[in-house]
């Protein structure tokens, strides 16, 4: 096969052409309704109160962190296998990161660990926690926000890979990730690869308005037009707090909009290929994959193995026109993490992890001959 499978990709169809054009012809290229209907829309689809648009994943973890007063003097504590993006945005505040090692069969941050560092520490360390969704799969956050309630934490789930993932809680809920039903703030990306694409673009959900009304000003500048003065006129807006231009343009929002349209169709076409890797996989010694707890749904932004000859897996896929990826490595193993003191060794599960996981391709459009061929190839290299 000549054409090459990327491990991620969007898929556009006519009808997303066809609303982005319409949006480039409207009166509004920015800041228009666009960004209103995808907000209201998305936090329809995710069950939640209130949905914020913003620039990217990123700036939504930023904002999140902003609205929650995350600054200097600050302890937040994180997972060591999810993008630098997580950890980063606390940093922005001035707070530090600590890390949480993963459960070696999720790859989820260890909620016993978790547990036992907060037990461990003295009352009043740490401000916050930001679980990852990690491929897709929900992190227990009714079990997080036990601890939460414990310790005085707030909670920032990144579902940035969960769009449509739910897990089930104790009462036999549907905990659909971003809900906001456990955590106080959730955030989402709309990059090319992830399940909606915008582009960029990214979303804050919440079931708290004061944390909404927050989070709509952090977004631009700080500044509010609410409750002006008439006698000031029509122009009059006043910039109460410092904050930044992390809008989203209303281009993207037409995207996002009739991608969401799609959305369930899309999450169930990534159900179907990770079934079709399980099964193909299913007994293989050589290849571990990742562990679905009972009653939880992953999204599926991911699927990962590990093998003990990764890069070998790695560069045979490549010749085969087969573009795997690695996800991630560890955010304290980057150098600018080691130069705050984090070193090879401290989260022990997390680094063997990464010396084995490999991502394969899934994307709604991959095929099934191409999944096959993908399938048969690792198998071929394991001389299977």
């Amino acid at each position: 096969m000549t054409k090459i499978i990327p491990y991620g990709r969007q898929t556009i169809d006519e009808s997303d052409i066809e609303a982005v054009t319409k949006a480039l012809k409207s009166d509004f290229l920015t800041q228009g309704p666009l960004v209103k209907e995808f907000e209201d829309k998305f936090a329809n689809y995710v069950g939640s109160h209130y949905a914020v648009a913003c620039a990217n994943g990123t700036a939504a973890l930023h904002l999140a962190a902003l609205s929650l007063n995350v600054s200097a003097g600050q302890k937040i504590i994180t997972t060591p296998i999810t993008f630098a993006a997580s950890a980063n945005a606390m940093l922005y505040c001035g707070a530090a990161v600590e890390f949480v090692d993963i459960d070696p069969d999720t790859y989820l941050i260890d909620l016993k660990k978790l547990e036992q560092k907060l037990r461990t520490s003295k009352p009043g360390t740490y401000a916050g926690i930001v679980p990852v969704d990690f491929t897709g799969l929900p992190v227990d956050t009714e079990q997080i926000r036990k601890l939460a309630n414990e310790f005085n934490l707030w909670i920032i789930e990144d579902a940035c890979h969960a769009p449509g993932a739910y897990f089930t809680d104790s009462i036999g809920r549907r905990i659909l990730c971003g809900s906001g039903i456990y955590s106080d703030l959730s955030c989402f990306s709309f990059h090319p690869v992830k399940h909606i694409a915008c582009g960029e673009g990214g979303m804050i959900t919440t079931n708290d308005e004061a944390l909404y009304k927050k989070l709509v000003q952090l977004r631009t500048h700080g500044i509010s037009r609410e409750n002006m003065p008439e006698e000031k006129g029509g122009w009059f807006h006043e910039m109460q707090i410092l904050g930044y231009n992390y809008r989203l343009p209303d281009l993207n929002c037409a995207l996002g909009i009739s991608q969401l349209a799609k959305a369930g169709k899309g999450l169930e076409r990534r159900k179907e290929i990770a079934a079709n890797y399980t099964k193909a996989f299913a007994g293989i010694s050589q290849i571990k994959i990742q562990k679905q707890p009972h009653e939880f749904s992953n999204a599926w932004h991911l699927f990962i193995i590990e093998v003990e000859k990764r890069k070998e897996l790695y560069d045979f896929l490549k010749t085969k026109n087969i573009y795997s990826q690695v996800h991630y490595i560890p955010v304290h193993l980057h150098p600018y993490y080691q130069s705050l003191g984090w070193k090879a060794g401290d989260f022990p599960f997390a680094e063997k992890y990464y010396s084995q996981c490999l991502t394969l391709p899934l994307y709604p459009a991959l095929s099934y001959e191409e999944q096959d061929y993908v399938i048969n190839s690792v198998l071929e290299f394991l001389n299977l």
